[in-house]
């Protein structure tokens, strides 16, 4: 039965895992190695890492983190976080990840994609995406944590990273992040419709129904969540969870 990926995304601010909400007041949550370890015991498909504020402060991603997880991690992972040469990709790959999320500087310079997919392999290269609704309705692409617009909207970015080379696509909602209203079904769909690669939802999960939904309905590929996965309750308690392979299986049945 198909049962597709359901990830982890966990924010870092430093070395620090954190939670934002629409890409604003990270609340720190604690050691990620021991969110990592807890995940490890409920055997999650994949992890994804991004560092928040790395491209900010111009920095990549701190290797030391990056080799923590690795030591740690049973499971694929995956690290973002103002990765601009193919140098930084090499030394993430040594320290134990999958695979690197790439953003701003995908965006900015996509020749960037193609260079590091034809040095790595596109299975080894996901280009992130974050989206915010402007007026109208219009979707637009921001980088930099959100904090500046490329000009450009997410199907034109989306088909040009895929042309480049990236062998995933994942979309991130800046207004649904951390809000746990659902995912922006509308804009996944507009994205799994025009690429051939898989697309990874991401963006306002508040409950495993929002996963389904953005399977059947917005028919991405995998699921990311963040506040799904690390709170529990209204009271948004740190409770680091991940749902049992039979409530997966039951979850996606069709």
């Amino acid at each position: 039965m198909f049962r597709p990926r359901v990830i982890p995304c966990l924010l870092l601010e430093g070395k620090g895992l954190v939670k934002t909400v629409k890409f604003k007041n990270p609340k720190y949550l604690g050691d990620p190695i021991n969110a990592v370890r807890i995940f490890n015991e409920k055997e999650t498909d994949e992890l994804i890492f991004l560092d928040i504020k790395a491209s900010e402060e111009n920095r990549t991603v701190h290797l030391d983190i990056v080799r923590k997880l690795g030591d740690e991690c049973y499971m694929p992972f995956a690290v973002g976080g103002g990765i601009r040469t193919i140098q930084s990709i090499k030394e993430i790959f040594r320290a134990g990840a999958e695979k690197v999320v790439l953003n701003t500087y995908a965006i900015q310079n996509p020749g960037f994609v193609k260079e590091a997919a034809t040095v790595f392999g596109k299975q080894s290269i996901v280009v992130s995406i974050d989206v915010k609704k402007k007026l109208f309705g219009k979707y637009e692409v921001y980088v930099y944590g959100g904090r500046k617009s490329a000009g450009r909207g997410p199907v034109e970015v989306a088909k040009m990273m895929q042309d480049q080379g990236a062998g995933e696509i994942m979309i991130n909602s800046i207004d649904l992040d951390g809000t746990g209203e659902g995912y922006d079904l509308a804009l996944i769909r507009q994205i799994a419709d025009a690429v051939n690669i898989p697309v990874i939802a991401c963006g306002g999960a508040g409950k495993p129904e929002d996963l389904r939904e953005a399977i059947f309905t917005g028919k991405a590929s995998a699921v990311a969540a963040g506040s799904l996965f690390v709170f529990h309750g209204k009271r948004r308690a740190v409770l680091i969870n991940y749902p049992t392979e039979q409530e997966l299986t039951d979850l996606f049945r069709k």
